[in-house]
């Protein structure tokens, strides 16, 4: 899997072995806030009349939804999907994926800072120009970008959907035999966890993706949060931060802190380095607590996707049995939203 455009305010990038020709299958994702006044949006526009007349056209129609619109010959594909009103407030990673070989597309909406995924089919979808890709990723006088998108980018794949790996490779974890990195760990290893103990790794997955808006990794700073050395993650892995202010602050023994709200530009900062990162997590028997350099962090949740055939096909989880995966409580502990969690960390730095 190879991403072949990335595109936002900062740097546009574009590499492929053949621009002059048609990318078969692959995903197009976009990530954006919509208007808070319901006003229509074109998201993401692009035409080309030479050679022969293309276009592709995203855009966020009030009390419509999300709509795509591709054109090729004078012959036009129209996919839509409908939003809920709670989901004009949230970032939307808007991910469209085809196969023209076998007639297969998919228009999915997810909100990565709650973990929802809704989709719809695309039929007959058609192949895109890599020249077309190209133009759009690196030509901003060509396209029609909306000021709320975030990036866009394209991968020459079916993207996954759905629980998200978000602990770089060299995160280290507790292990039987001691702090091992994160990439090193496979099925059958022994982790260390704060409510059972050692339990053994069901599944280690991993995932490259840009590294922009929600993707975007967040370096954690030792000594913050009981680390004894920096690590890098994605922005919506969760803290588990347990002290005795949290008791006092929130009458509970312990809660979630998502890492983007820790973002301070002292105990944590954006990690801009790379085009694309990549994520690794472990499944585990149950939704547990990991010990990564001193800090608790949680485990992937992937909640009760096995009972759910759709949701687990379109996963990274899709090459594991259903029946061999196990089923995910969330954690009761609550998650802080942005301003709480400024508050703790300004109170545990007092």
């Amino acid at each position: 899997m190879t991403w072949l455009a990335i595109s936002d305010a900062d740097r546009q990038y574009f590499s492929a072995p053949d621009p002059q020709s048609f990318l078969p299958r692959g995903s197009l994702v976009v990530e954006t806030r919509l208007s808070p006044d319901d006003r229509p949006q074109t998201l993401l526009a692009y035409r080309e009349r030479y050679p022969w007349e293309r276009s592709l056209s995203l855009q966020a129609i009030p009390g419509g939804g999300i709509v795509l619109i591709t054109s090729q010959n004078g012959e036009s594909a129209h996919v839509a999907l409908s939003l809920e009103d709670s989901e004009r407030a949230d970032l939307l990673r808007i991910t469209y994926s085809w196969d023209a070989p076998a007639r297969w597309g998919r228009l999915a909406i997810e909100r990565p800072e709650r973990g929802s995924v809704r989709t719809v089919l695309a039929l007959r979808p058609r192949p895109l120009w890599l020249g077309d890709i190209e133009a759009m990723a690196t030509s901003r006088g060509l396209i029609q970008l909306d000021d709320d998108v975030e990036f866009f980018a394209f991968s020459d794949t079916v993207e996954p959907l759905g629980p998200m790996p978000s602990l770089t490779a060299n995160v280290p974890l507790m292990a039987q035999e001691g702090y091992r990195p994160v990439d090193k760990l496979a099925r059958g290893d022994l982790v260390e966890t704060v409510e059972h103990g050692p339990v053994p790794v069901l599944a280690h997955v991993s995932r490259t993706v840009p590294a922009r808006g929600s993707f975007r990794p967040v370096r954690l700073r030792a000594p913050y949060f009981g680390l004894q050395k920096d690590i890098i993650v994605a922005p919506d892995q969760k803290l588990v931060v347990s002290k005795p202010m949290v008791e006092y602050m929130f009458g509970c023994e312990a809660v979630l802190v998502p890492a983007r709200h820790l973002v301070n530009g002292t105990s944590a900062i954006w990690q801009d380095l790379d085009l694309t990162t990549t994520y690794h997590q472990l499944v585990l028997p149950e939704h547990e607590t990991l010990i990564a350099a001193g800090s608790a962090l949680e485990s992937l949740f992937i909640g009760r996707i096995r009972r759910k055939p759709e949701n687990h096909a379109q996963s990274l989880l899709s090459k594991l049995p259903r029946n061999q995966l196990p089923e995910h409580l969330r954690s009761a502990h609550p998650v802080l939203r942005p301003f709480e969690a400024i508050t703790l960390v300004e109170q545990s730095a007092a």
